[in-house]
């Protein structure tokens, strides 16, 4: 048994042909983030502090789908979520923030400071206050960016689209990512520590265009991220397909119920989701670390006690 940690910064269709200065920031972002992660692990930090320390990283960098680089809603607005749990099943989760700089760090307070789990929208934003947490004002996510992709996602629909019908959104997503831009980057982080305890945190902006008040898989307890006893799980990709799967919940019933090794739990409840659709990270009690995904890329690094690391986008049989 040793510490390990994973992270990602969102699944998709990350075409090979991503240019050098698309893929060099986030790829050396997600190299700081798991120097942070791993320095914090090696000082006997908590797994839930760690979690929270690299989620709140991966939200201040504009190049990832949360926080400070959140996509925007089809008003032109951010509608941040995220959720945090640890191996003790205590867990927190917060939608439809619009000014909190670091969402994955409300959530924690939801966890610690209420008696719910779960707070959205407005009772969210009064909740932040409440709690003296950093908040800025709402044109400090929308970025230039982000204001070119929704005009994109736009112009490829010309009527208001369903988000849980998978044909229009491919649509939208085919004329984003022709730039090379995942626009299900959620971010997300999974630890354990030397006594095995674990702890899972995802946060995410959305969807390119999504309609006012929509929730993806992040904050949902089970499907974006879990964590029990066993292990420690963050999702991406397209939230309505996650959901449907229960896909970070499947890792830990696979594993508790079939008794599947972290690695062949985590490959089946991928498998599980329509190809296109997801990819996770996910560490065991005992070390162990899964990152699979179903999609043709998934930005993601892991790091573990005895000496292995590793920072990826494609599958290791692609050359990158």
């Amino acid at each position: 048994m040793g510490w390990a940690i994973a992270l990602h910064g969102g699944a998709g269709d990350i075409p090979l042909s991503l240019s050098l200065d698309r893929r060099q920031p986030r790829e050396e972002t997600l190299r700081r983030c798991l120097q942070i992660g791993v320095q914090a692990l090696k000082e006997q930090k908590p797994p839930l502090d760690v979690v929270e320390l690299v989620v709140r990283e991966l939200e201040n960098c504009p190049h990832f789908n949360a926080g400070r680089g959140s996509v925007l809603t089809t008003n032109g607005t951010v509608e941040m979520e995220a959720s945090i749990m640890d191996g003790k099943k205590r867990c927190g989760a917060v939608s439809g923030l619009t000014t909190v700089v670091n969402a994955i760090s409300l959530a924690r307070l939801v966890m610690e400071k209420t008696p719910h789990i779960y707070l959205a929208f407005d009772g969210a934003e009064a909740f932040a206050r409440e709690q003296g947490v950093e908040t800025t004002d709402p044109s400090y996510f929308i970025t230039p960016q982000n204001i070119e992709r929704l005009k994109q996602a736009k112009e490829a629909n010309s009527v208001q689209i369903d988000y849980t019908q998978p044909s229009p959104q491919a649509t939208v997503q085919e004329t984003e990512i022709g730039n090379g831009d995942s626009q299900i980057g959620t971010v997300g982080c999974v630890a354990v520590d030397n006594h095995g305890n674990l702890a899972a945190a995802t946060s995410t902006g959305g969807l390119v265009n999504k309609m006012v008040g929509r929730i993806g898989d992040t904050p949902l307890i089970g499907a974006g991220t879990y964590a029990n006893h066993l292990c420690a799980v963050s999702a991406t990709g397209k939230g309505e397909a996650i959901i449907r799967g229960t896909v970070a919940r499947d890792v830990a019933a696979l594993m508790e119920f079939k008794d599947l090794s972290l690695e062949e739990a985590a490959a089946c409840a991928v498998e599980s989701v329509p190809k296109g659709n997801v990819g996770l990270i996910a560490v065991s009690a005992s070390g162990d670390v899964a990152m699979p995904f179903n999609t043709t890329g998934m930005f993601r690094a892991c790091a573990t006690e005895d000496g292995y690391s590793e920072i990826a986008i494609w599958p290791s049989n692609m050359t990158e």
